[in-house]
């Protein structure tokens, strides 16, 4: 499944597109509850929405508070049986701590199908990347979480990402060295379009394969980004015929458009073709 955008909603889900549906305490590098007087009414909520379904085939994501909280274990049980799609971790520092919310969601009764993602938003789950990647084959995604991690290392924002383009970089390839999608950060600025752009085209050439949101207005921009043009697509399916063209024919030699194609290229063609086909289904 496609995981261009996932907005970010606080107790509450109506209308979006892939969300993470939250449950946090606020006051502690979390979503702020707002009207909520809980995290137990917030809770409750989200299982409540995601009880009445109306999503289709996207994917629902409840964001709970940190196993280590005295709210972690009251969320993991109540996501295990909620019917959500996957649990995200956050603050995610080592594997054990997935290992250990895995352990919870079994004891609770989670189905197989329910997934775990970790949100890699520390130094210490940067540089624990890898082996969080690898933890169990429950996971499915490391997202990037950009705001607090500028906070830790005392960095400044900038409009080029230069204070996270290395951390960025250890997520996608511990993502991929574990077959693991990868989620960018949010980008805080509603007003800055073109900035949000620009942020959304640098993930996608960094190699996430979506973003997190915290506005549905920046959807349609980051679907975009995030999905392969229409030339990029007929060149996809110009190398694939040529190489089964080449193949037919016995020749060891193929050029497409002046350049030389070999397997790794007809690979990256044919997920480039099956990618828009996925979104295009979806319509």
């Amino acid at each position: 499944m496609t995981k261009r955008t996932v907005p970010q909603v606080v107790g509450q889900a109506d209308g979006l597109g892939q969300v993470f549906i939250g449950t946090q305490r606020a006051g502690d590098g979390s979503p702020d509850l707002g009207d909520f007087d809980g995290v137990g009414e917030a809770r409750a909520r989200v299982v409540g929405v995601l009880a009445r379904g109306g999503y289709g085939d996207r994917e629902t994501v409840v964001r709970v508070n940190g196993p280590s909280t005295p709210w972690g274990a009251d969320d993991l049980a109540a996501a295990a049986r909620s019917g959500a799609d996957a649990v995200l971790l956050p603050k995610v520092e080592g594997a054990e701590e997935v290992r250990a919310a895995e352990r919870a969601l079994d004891a609770a009764g989670a189905p197989e199908s329910l997934r775990l993602w970790c949100m890699i938003e520390t130094p210490r789950g940067v540089l624990a990347a890898p082996e969080i990647a690898a933890a169990t084959p429950r996971l499915a995604c490391l997202v990037a979480g950009t705001s607090d991690l500028v906070k830790d290392l005392r960095a400044r924002h900038t409009p080029g990402r230069a204070e996270v383009l290395a951390s960025l970089s250890l997520v996608v390839l511990a993502a991929r060295a574990s077959g693991l999608a990868a989620l960018d950060g949010v980008h805080l600025d509603l007003a800055d379009d073109a900035g949000f752009e620009a942020a959304c085209r640098q993930g996608r050439d960094l190699g996430f394969d979506g973003k997190t949101l915290i506005h549905p207005k920046t959807i349609d921009a980051a679907n975009r980004a995030f999905a392969p043009a229409a030339e990029e697509v007929a060149a996809a399916r110009r190398i694939i015929d040529a190489h089964a063209e080449a193949e037919r024919a016995g020749s060891g030699v193929v050029v497409v458009d002046g350049r030389l194609v070999e397997a790794l290229h007809v690979e990256e063609a044919r997920r480039t073709v099956a990618l828009a086909e996925a979104i295009a289904a979806r319509g």
